[in-house]
């Protein structure tokens, strides 16, 4: 199945195509030039596993939560690449998409997968796995201050991960959190790729017109002093 994935919620831009016998990924550091980065990203890995976009049987997005500015760049782009290609779009829940990414890196009964939000504050999601396997099913989900996030997790009786891509801005607000935080550096585009095979094999993708980022949060542009 030929996929290009697009991951650019947060931190970094990371694009993702799979040909059916290989997967090309390219990753840009540069997470603050994602609106100029990310086309010529999504070009050079389409030439190099061999695809041009009227080849694709989907587009999968990371939906979000995350940067109000890059959520609304990745999915203006993975629309209109679905829409030239007239392929289906598969928005992926960042958070449930970590989660999977995370289990087989951890034995942890529950993966709280984390996002920042506005400075000190976080969107998180707790999932609880089935044992011995990668199924995960997500039981609270909310934004909070990551100070306040220890104590939320303390009703969650066994072994508890956080996943986050920066483990140190999270520690400079939550110490308290260090034995949990590990380093999410292995989420990228390709963790999205599983969820649009299975969403196009049960012939459930979206449409690009019905796709929309998952915000969490009201954006309130700031005002111009007068």
């Amino acid at each position: 199945m030929n996929i290009l994935a697009i991951e650019c919620t947060h931190q970094v831009a990371c694009v993702a195509v799979s040909n059916g016998s290989r997967i090309v990924e390219l990753v840009n550091g540069d997470w603050q030039k994602t609106a100029e980065a990310i086309v010529p990203l999504v070009m050079q890995a389409m030439s190099d596993a061999g695809l041009s976009p009227d080849g694709l049987d989907a587009v999968a997005v990371s939906s979000g939560p995350g940067s109000f500015t890059a959520l609304r760049i990745g999915m203006s782009v993975a629309k209109g690449i679905a829409y030239g290609a007239g392929c289906p779009l598969v928005p992926v829940p960042t958070l449930q998409a970590m989660a999977a990414a995370a289990c087989s890196r951890t034995e942890a009964t529950y993966v709280v997968p984390l996002i920042p939000s506005r400075p000190g504050e976080c969107f998180y999601s707790v999932f609880r796995r089935e044992a011995g396997s990668c199924i995960v099913e997500e039981i609270d989900s909310d934004r909070c201050m990551a100070a306040e996030l220890a104590e939320r997790l303390k009703s969650y009786a066994g072994e508890v991960v956080i996943p986050v891509r920066d483990v140190a801005a999270l520690l400079s607000y939550a110490p308290e959190l260090r034995d949990l935080a590990v380093d999410a550096s292995f989420f990228t585009a390709s963790s999205l790729l599983p969820f649009a095979e299975n969403a196009v094999g049960q012939g459930v993708a979206a449409t690009p017109g019905e796709a929309s980022p998952d915000y969490r949060q009201i954006f309130v542009p700031l005002k111009k002093k007068q």
